[in-house]
C-alpha cells in the first residue's frame, strides 16, 4: 500500500507564492510517475504537473511558466513550486503516483489552495 501526505498548501495573495511537498511511504516501485492533480469548485480535475522517474516533467498549459515539479528520491517526497499565483489557481490539490504494474493510481488526501485577489 502506498500512502501520500500532501503539505504545504494555505491562502496567498494573487502574485505570491507556495510550495507544495508530498511524503510518500509504503510500496514505492523504481519506475513510478508522481505529480500533482487539482480539482476547483465546478471543475473537473486536471493533471497540474507530473515527474518521471527520470526526471522528466509534465505541465498544464496553465501553469508551466509558473509551477515547477521536482522529487527527491532519496527523501521519497515530491515537491510542487508555485509562483505567480492567480486566483484561478484556487482548487484542492492531490498529490498522485501512477506505478508500473498498477492499473489505478494512489492519491494523497489532498491540500487547499486559496488564492485572493
Amino acid at each position: 500500500q502506498v500512502h501520500l501526505v500532501e503539505s504545504g498548501g494555505g491562502l496567498v495573495q494573487a502574485g505570491g507564492s507556495l510550495r507544495l511537498s508530498c511524503a510518500a511511504s509504503g510500496s514505492i516501485f523504481n519506475g513510478n510517475v508522481m505529480g500533482w492533480y487539482r480539482q476547483a469548485p465546478g471543475k473537473q480535475r486536471e493533471l497540474v504537473a507530473s515527474v518521471t522517474s527520470g526526471g522528466a516533467t509534465t505541465y498544464a498549459d496553465s501553469v508551466k511558466a509558473r509551477f515547477t515539479i521536482s522529487r527527491d528520491k532519496a527523501k521519497n517526497t515530491v515537491s510542487l513550486q508555485m509562483n505567480s499565483l492567480k486566483f484561478e489557481d484556487t482548487a484542492v490539490y492531490y498529490c498522485y503516483t501512477f506505478q508500473p504494474g498498477r492499473l489505478t493510481n494512489d492519491w494523497g488526501q489532498g491540500t487547499q489552495v486559496t488564492v485572493s485577489s
